[in-house]
């Protein structure tokens, strides 16, 4: 499971899928002008949802 950590804070996050109950990968979307943003993945239904935010910035994946 990925966990993300406030590098301001240290505040960590766990998540999961609320569908399927799977932890979510850490991945990064490459968008059409070549820029990588960094999102969470289930690996049974394939949603995405955008990295998570605290202090005002993306949280930092750990695993």
């Amino acid at each position: 499971m990925a966990t993300y950590r406030c590098s301001i804070c240290g505040m960590g996050v766990n998540a999961t899928c609320a569908d399927c109950n799977e932890p979510l990968v850490n991945e990064a979307l490459v968008l059409d002008d070549g820029t990588e943003v960094q999102i969470s993945r289930c690996p049974k239904c394939e949603g995405k949802i955008k990295s998570p935010l605290c202090c005002g910035q993306d949280m930092v994946c750990e695993a």
